[in-house]
């Protein structure tokens, strides 16, 4: 009797792995190799976990009046800082640090386009919160224009 629930156990274990198997030899060479790459690739997950830990640790100390963002305000004349407008810069800038590490770390390259976009998004609200969102606005729209220009003389010489 022991023998027989064993071999069950056996047989689904077989059936699982060559389902898996049959699954993967669905995939392209190229998509199975984006799988991997990205499988290998622990920065996105460090990236997001900063951010998630450093508006915690934002909203953490406003709560507890750590930070005292009138004070702040107060001090910085005319600028009208918020626990939110340190949350999206200091997100903005987390996630430039990763696109600093994407460029110098060769194990970690893949394209940053986006990340550049979501960081300069994020840094320009956060700005436009302590700014006027007149300036902030278009500064932001300038530099995404640059970067598509820089982008495209990019991808015209690799060609």
């Amino acid at each position: 009797m022991p023998d027989e629930k064993f071999d069950e156990k056996e047989q689904e274990k077989s059936e699982e792995k060559s389902s898996e198997e049959k699954s993967s030899e669905e995939k392209s060479p190229e998509e199975k190799n984006w799988d991997e790459k990205y499988r290998r690739d622990p920065l996105s997950s460090i990236i997001w976990a900063c951010i998630l830990i450093w508006a915690g640790l934002v909203f953490l100390a406003y709560n507890l009046g750590w930070l005292n963002f009138q004070t702040i305000s107060g001090l910085l004349k005319g600028f009208n800082l918020n626990p939110w407008s340190a949350v999206l810069i200091g997100a903005g800038v987390i996630i430039l640090f990763g696109v600093a590490i994407r460029l110098l770390v060769p194990e970690y390259r893949r394209s940053i386009t986006w990340s550049v976009f979501l960081a300069a998004i994020l840094i320009g609200v956060g700005l436009g919160n302590i700014f006027n969102w007149v300036a902030t606005g278009g500064i932001i729209l300038i530099t995404l224009g640059l970067l598509i220009i820089f982008r495209g003389f990019r991808s015209e010489h690799r060609e």
